[in-house]
Order: structure tokens, then C-alpha cells, then sequence
């Protein structure tokens, strides 16, 4: 009797045990077939969201309240990487309307007409619409240099169409839209989007660095269109400054402290000092022929400071070069003359072309990068030089 009992009770915690394992089943299988419920609509909105916001010439114009006929608008890729669409048309005589689409970042887009291609110079119209729901603004801006504090709001020479400038949010994409009146627009075409999360706000609405930029020209009458890949001149530019700047600017300047504060590793200090010094006055040759190249290419009459420091630089390292050839022995009494001029001459010259690469980098408005990135060499050579002059002065 109480064995049967017993496996009547042990079949019954068994059963009570498969039943309750297969609901814990049925109830994790539930539970993921939620969660997989959950995924597959959050994908599915993504995927619709991203089809919203991709556009093409092919889509259907989603604006309703133009001033002008749409329908005469041509339209071309702008930027494909970016989506950027670009509209437009000679809608009246003398006066042009255009659209530039976008898919909503949370950041500024901009559009800048260009007389060389350069974005220095040129003028932009920029619109933005605030992530909190606030109204869009667009204004015309002047880019007068790669800085913030160069890019001015309300400035420019672009002859904008009174009460013409819109923006408005359409199925996550920003449609940005203006008229200009002018015989023909310009044809190197800026296009620039703004850093996430930044909005420009009154009083002085200034602009951030853009996050990405490209620049293409345009045939307005056939809609074809070319990326520019940079200016016909902007590596050269580029090489005339950052060989001056290693050479007069940075490796002269190590030559000099090895010369005077290695002395005790004789006559390793010497050599290092010469292929130094020899290293730094050919590129700095290098990059005052450049600068020549480009001041002829460019026709440049702002420079004429610029040149003449570098002319003068060139001259200093010239002497230099050749004093080698004529230094005297050491215990020659001439000895002390040609160190007190090797030595000032170094000194002078090195002043020099530390002012003039800050002047350079002024001049073609190279903005903070450059300025930062070789202010902070000039400081680590300065903080070096002063390190060891304290040593030597406390040795002595």
C-alpha cells in the first residue's frame, strides 16, 4: 500500500514537475517572441525613416507653398555622399530659385557661391531648424576666412529675392529654399554641413567649423556638374608652408640648442649640429622657391612683408651655411669674432622666421589649426631651451 503511495506521489511531482518546466517555456518563449516583435518594428521604422530621408532626382517634391512653378525646377545630386539635392531654375527673368534638400542631422546645412572655387571670399546662404521644435532661420553669410569670427551673418553679395528665403522639415529631410537674382549664379557651388547638435543663436549667430564640406562647379543649362577636388594652387601653398615652417621654424631651431647645450658628447654635438642645420636651410630653400612659384602664379600684392622676411631669412641662412667654411681654429684670436657673429646671426634669424611663419599663416588665412599646431612646437622648443638653460646656469 505505501509503496504504490509513494510512486503515485513520486508520478505526481514528476508530472507537476515536466508541467511546470513547459509553461517556464511557454512563458520564455513569449517573452522572446515580444522582444522579436519589439526588434522587428523598431527596424522596420528605421528602415522607413532612412527611405524618408534618402532622396532622389527621381522623388516627388514634397512643398506645397512655393512662390514659383516647380515643375520647371532641374535637379541634380549635389553631394552624394551626403544626399544633398539641389533644385533649381530661371523662374522669372534675372532671378533664380532654387532648393537644397538635406536629410535632417540636427545641424546647419550651407550653400556658398564662389568666384575661384575658394571658400574664402565667397558668400552662403545657411538655414538650420532647432531640434526643440523652434521656427528655422536661413540668413546669407560672408565668408571671409576659415575662422568662426571671419564667417559674418547678414553679409555677403548676393542679391537675395525679398522674404525668399524658407526652410521647412519634411519627413526627416530639411528643404531650404531661396531665389537670387542675377544674370547667371555663380558656378562654384560649397556645399557644407554643420556639427550635430550645434544651432547658431542670436545676437551674433555665429557659425562652428562645418562638419563636412565639399565644393563642385556646375552647368547651369545642361544640370552636369564636376567635384572640384581642391584649388589648382592649394598644394602648393600648402608645401611653401610647411617647409619653411620644418625647416626655418623647427629643425634650425634644434640645431641651434644641440650646438649649445650638447657639447659635452664632442664631437657628436658637432655633426648632429651641421646635418641639422644643413637638413633645415634646404628645406627652408625649398619652401621660399615655392612661395616665389606661388606669389608669380597667384599675382599676389599682399605679400610684399611676407617676401622680404623670407628673402632676408634666406640670406641670414646663407651665411650661416657659408661661415662653416671660414671658421676659424679655436685657438685662433679671430676665434671670438666669428663666434659672437655665428651665434647673433642664429639668433636673429630664428626671431625672424618664427614671426614670419605666424605672418605666412595670416596671410592665407590658414586659421586656428595652423596657428595652434605650430604655436604649441614653438612652445615645447621654448620650454626645452629654458629647461636646459637652467641647468647649465645651475652647473655652472
Amino acid at each position: 500500500m505505501i509503496p504504490s503511495l509513494l510512486s503515485s506521489l513520486s508520478l505526481s511531482f514528476i508530472f507537476e514537475i515536466q508541467r511546470h518546466r513547459t509553461k517556464k517555456k511557454m512563458k520564455l518563449n513569449s517573452v522572446s517572441i515580444i522582444i522579436l516583435s519589439l526588434l522587428l518594428i523598431a527596424l522596420s521604422t528605421t528602415i522607413v525613416n532612412a527611405q524618408q530621408a534618402r532622396e532622389s532626382c527621381n522623388s516627388t517634391l514634397p512643398l506645397n507653398d512655393l512662390t514659383f512653378n516647380a515643375t520647371l525646377l532641374q535637379c541634380v545630386e549635389a553631394w552624394t555622399l551626403q544626399n544633398y539635392i539641389l533644385r533649381y531654375a530661371r523662374t522669372v527673368e534675372n532671378t533664380w530659385s532654387f532648393i537644397l534638400s538635406a536629410p535632417d542631422s540636427s545641424a546647419f546645412i550651407g550653400i556658398g557661391f564662389s568666384t575661384n572655387g575658394q571658400m574664402i571670399g565667397s558668400s552662403a546662404i545657411v538655414g538650420w531648424i532647432p531640434s526643440d521644435g523652434g521656427a528655422g532661420t536661413v540668413k546669407q553669410y560672408l565668408l571671409g576666412g576659415k575662422s568662426p569670427g571671419e564667417v559674418n551673418p547678414d553679409q555677403g553679395d548676393l542679391t537675395i529675392v525679398d522674404k525668399s528665403l524658407k526652410i521647412e522639415s519634411v519627413s526627416s529631410r530639411i528643404y531650404m529654399s531661396f531665389q537670387l537674382t542675377a544674370e547667371l549664379p555663380r558656378q562654384s557651388l560649397l556645399y557644407a554641413m554643420g556639427p550635430a547638435g550645434f544651432f547658431p543663436t542670436s545676437p551674433d549667430y555665429r557659425l562652428r567649423e562645418h562638419r563636412f564640406v565639399t565644393t563642385t562647379t556646375i552647368n547651369y543649362v545642361t544640370g552636369s556638374q564636376s567635384v572640384v577636388k581642391g584649388s589648382p594652387h592649394s598644394k602648393l601653398r600648402k608645401t611653401h608652408g610647411l617647409m619653411n615652417m620644418f625647416g626655418w621654424g623647427i629643425i634650425v631651431i634644434i640645431g641651434a640648442i644641440v650646438a649649445r647645450h650638447m657639447k659635452q658628447w664632442d664631437p657628436t654635438w658637432f655633426y648632429a649640429h651641421i646635418a641639422l642645420q644643413t637638413t633645415g636651410f634646404l628645406l627652408g630653400l625649398t619652401g621660399v622657391i615655392c612661395g616665389l612659384v606661388l606669389e608669380n602664379r597667384l599675382k599676389a600684392n599682399n605679400v610684399s612683408t611676407h617676401k622680404g622676411l623670407g628673402i632676408t631669412i634666406l640670406v641670414m641662412g646663407i651665411l650661416q651655411m657659408l661661415a662653416l667654411l671660414a671658421r676659424p681654429d679655436k685657438q685662433s684670436k679671430y676665434r671670438k669674432y666669428w663666434n659672437w657673429y655665428h651665434h647673433n646671426i642664429g639668433r636673429i634669424m630664428i626671431i625672424l622666421a618664427i614671426s614670419n611663419i605666424f605672418y605666412g599663416i595670416h596671410l592665407a588665412k590658414a586659421g586656428s589649426a595652423w596657428n595652434g599646431g605650430y604655436g604649441f612646437a614653438v612652445a615645447v622648443l621654448a620650454l626645452t631651451a629654458i629647461g636646459l638653460e637652467v641647468r647649465k646656469f645651475k652647473n655652472k
